[in-house]
Protein backbone atom coordinates (compact mmCIF):
# COMPACT_ATOMS: atom_id res chain seq x y z
CA UNK A 1 0.00 0.00 0.00
CA UNK A 2 1.36 3.36 -1.41
CA UNK A 3 0.62 6.55 1.21
CA UNK A 4 -1.20 9.28 -0.37
CA UNK A 5 1.86 12.26 -1.31
CA UNK A 6 0.83 14.25 0.79
CA UNK A 7 1.64 11.67 4.04
CA UNK A 8 4.87 11.07 2.90
CA UNK A 9 7.06 14.00 3.87
CA UNK A 10 5.34 13.71 7.72
CA UNK A 11 5.78 10.05 7.75
CA UNK A 12 9.31 10.04 6.60
CA UNK A 13 10.14 12.72 9.23
CA UNK A 14 8.12 11.26 11.80
CA UNK A 15 10.25 7.58 10.72
CA UNK A 16 13.09 9.38 11.20
CA UNK A 17 11.89 11.09 14.87
CA UNK A 18 11.78 7.54 16.33
CA UNK A 19 14.98 6.08 15.03
CA UNK A 20 16.54 8.98 16.47
CA UNK A 21 14.81 8.67 19.85
CA UNK A 22 15.24 5.22 20.41
CA UNK A 23 19.36 5.38 20.42
CA UNK A 24 19.91 6.04 23.80
CA UNK A 25 23.41 5.24 23.79
CA UNK A 26 25.59 8.98 22.86
CA UNK A 27 27.62 8.36 20.46
CA UNK A 28 31.48 8.01 21.35
CA UNK A 29 33.77 10.80 20.09
CA UNK A 30 37.10 8.30 17.93
CA UNK A 31 39.36 11.53 19.36
CA UNK A 32 38.67 11.73 22.94
CA UNK A 33 38.40 8.73 24.96
CA UNK A 34 36.15 8.35 28.31
CA UNK A 35 38.34 8.11 30.91
CA UNK A 36 37.05 6.35 34.63
CA UNK A 37 39.22 7.36 37.33
CA UNK A 38 38.20 4.99 40.27
CA UNK A 39 39.27 4.96 43.66
CA UNK A 40 38.81 3.70 47.29
CA UNK A 41 37.11 6.65 49.83
CA UNK A 42 39.57 8.17 51.64
CA UNK A 43 41.04 7.57 55.20
CA UNK A 44 38.19 7.15 57.40
CA UNK A 45 37.49 8.62 61.19
CA UNK A 46 36.04 7.12 63.83
CA UNK A 47 33.41 9.19 64.81
CA UNK A 48 30.50 6.88 63.49
CA UNK A 49 31.01 2.94 63.44
CA UNK A 50 28.45 2.71 60.88
CA UNK A 51 28.81 5.76 58.57
CA UNK A 52 31.83 7.44 59.65
CA UNK A 53 33.05 10.35 57.26
CA UNK A 54 36.44 11.68 56.62
CA UNK A 55 39.48 11.98 58.97
CA UNK A 56 41.60 14.57 58.68
CA UNK A 57 44.31 12.79 56.61
CA UNK A 58 41.41 11.66 54.44
CA UNK A 59 40.39 15.28 53.29
CA UNK A 60 43.50 15.94 52.91
CA UNK A 61 43.68 12.90 50.38
CA UNK A 62 40.06 14.13 49.16
CA UNK A 63 41.93 17.61 48.34
CA UNK A 64 44.90 16.15 46.70
CA UNK A 65 42.62 13.94 44.35
CA UNK A 66 40.79 17.11 43.25
CA UNK A 67 44.19 18.36 42.43
CA UNK A 68 45.29 15.46 40.59
CA UNK A 69 42.03 15.93 38.52
CA UNK A 70 41.83 19.57 38.34
CA UNK A 71 43.29 19.65 34.59
CA UNK A 72 40.59 16.25 33.55
CA UNK A 73 37.54 17.17 31.25
CA UNK A 74 35.61 15.88 34.74
CA UNK A 75 31.92 15.17 33.76
CA UNK A 76 30.65 13.47 36.17
CA UNK A 77 31.68 12.41 40.08
CA UNK A 78 30.03 8.77 41.40
CA UNK A 79 30.25 8.33 45.01
CA UNK A 80 28.41 5.50 47.46
CA UNK A 81 26.04 6.65 49.46
CA UNK A 82 28.18 6.16 52.31
CA UNK A 83 29.67 10.05 54.16
CA UNK A 84 33.24 8.78 53.26
CA UNK A 85 33.02 7.96 49.50
CA UNK A 86 31.05 11.37 49.11
CA UNK A 87 33.34 13.50 50.93
CA UNK A 88 36.14 11.88 49.20
CA UNK A 89 34.37 12.92 45.29
CA UNK A 90 33.28 16.35 46.69
CA UNK A 91 36.39 18.24 46.02
CA UNK A 92 36.46 17.12 42.69
CA UNK A 93 32.85 17.69 41.96
CA UNK A 94 32.82 20.85 43.50
CA UNK A 95 35.86 22.40 41.38
CA UNK A 96 33.36 21.76 38.43
CA UNK A 97 30.06 22.39 40.06
CA UNK A 98 28.94 19.20 39.32
CA UNK A 99 26.68 17.06 41.67
CA UNK A 100 28.03 13.66 43.36
CA UNK A 101 25.89 11.01 41.83
CA UNK A 102 25.26 8.09 44.65
CA UNK A 103 24.97 4.81 43.43
CA UNK A 104 24.15 1.49 45.15
CA UNK A 105 27.56 -0.11 46.85
CA UNK A 106 26.39 -3.30 46.71
CA UNK A 107 24.78 -3.50 43.35
CA UNK A 108 26.27 -5.75 40.33
CA UNK A 109 29.69 -4.40 38.91
CA UNK A 110 28.86 -5.11 35.40
CA UNK A 111 25.51 -3.39 35.41
CA UNK A 112 27.09 -0.41 37.03
CA UNK A 113 29.77 -0.55 34.64
CA UNK A 114 27.11 -0.63 31.51
CA UNK A 115 25.02 2.11 32.82
CA UNK A 116 27.64 4.74 33.45
CA UNK A 117 29.46 3.71 29.83
CA UNK A 118 25.87 4.33 28.08
CA UNK A 119 25.52 7.48 29.93
CA UNK A 120 28.94 9.01 28.88
CA UNK A 121 30.42 9.40 25.88
CA UNK A 122 33.54 11.42 26.16
CA UNK A 123 35.02 13.08 29.46
CA UNK A 124 35.92 11.89 32.58
CA UNK A 125 34.29 10.65 34.84
CA UNK A 126 35.30 9.73 38.75
CA UNK A 127 33.78 6.75 40.31
CA UNK A 128 34.78 6.69 44.55
CA UNK A 129 33.94 3.00 45.78
CA UNK A 130 35.15 0.80 48.24
CA UNK A 131 37.99 -1.38 49.33
CA UNK A 132 35.48 -4.73 48.39
CA UNK A 133 33.91 -2.84 45.41
CA UNK A 134 36.87 -0.98 43.57
CA UNK A 135 38.33 -3.86 41.79
CA UNK A 136 35.17 -5.36 40.62
CA UNK A 137 33.79 -2.23 39.20
CA UNK A 138 37.64 -1.21 37.23
CA UNK A 139 37.52 -4.66 36.04
CA UNK A 140 34.08 -4.49 34.80
CA UNK A 141 35.17 -0.94 32.95
CA UNK A 142 37.73 -2.35 31.46
CA UNK A 143 36.82 -5.74 30.82
CA UNK A 144 40.53 -7.06 32.49
CA UNK A 145 41.78 -8.85 35.31
CA UNK A 146 42.32 -6.24 38.38
CA UNK A 147 44.15 -7.33 41.76
CA UNK A 148 41.87 -7.38 44.90
CA UNK A 149 42.56 -4.08 47.58
CA UNK A 150 43.75 -4.36 50.92
CA UNK A 151 41.57 -2.65 53.43
CA UNK A 152 44.46 -0.15 54.78
CA UNK A 153 45.18 0.85 50.93
CA UNK A 154 43.78 4.32 50.34
CA UNK A 155 45.91 5.68 47.17
CA UNK A 156 45.25 3.62 44.44
CA UNK A 157 44.16 5.69 41.34
CA UNK A 158 42.88 3.50 38.45
CA UNK A 159 41.88 4.99 35.11
CA UNK A 160 40.33 2.92 32.70
CA UNK A 161 40.30 5.13 29.31
CA UNK A 162 37.78 3.60 26.31
CA UNK A 163 38.50 4.62 22.91
CA UNK A 164 35.98 5.18 19.81
CA UNK A 165 36.41 1.63 18.74
CA UNK A 166 35.59 0.23 22.35
CA UNK A 167 38.85 -1.07 23.28
CA UNK A 168 39.95 0.05 27.15
CA UNK A 169 43.89 0.40 28.80
CA UNK A 170 44.01 0.33 32.48
CA UNK A 171 46.94 2.32 34.32
CA UNK A 172 47.01 2.30 37.91
CA UNK A 173 48.63 4.34 40.04
CA UNK A 174 48.55 6.15 43.44
CA UNK A 175 47.49 9.90 44.64
CA UNK A 176 47.53 12.11 47.63
CA UNK A 177 50.63 10.94 50.39
CA UNK A 178 51.32 7.26 51.69
CA UNK A 179 50.67 6.98 55.70
CA UNK A 180 53.96 6.37 56.78
CA UNK A 181 53.92 3.00 58.44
Amino acid sequence: MRLPHRFRFPFALLLASLAAACSTAPSRDVSAPLTFVVVRHAEKATDDPENPSLSALGQARAAALAERLRDAPLVAAYATEYRRTQQTAQPSADARTLPVTAYYARGPASEIAAQWKQAHATGTVLVVGHSNTVPDLVAALCGCVTTPMDDSEYDRLSIVRIGGDGRATLEVGRYGSSPIP
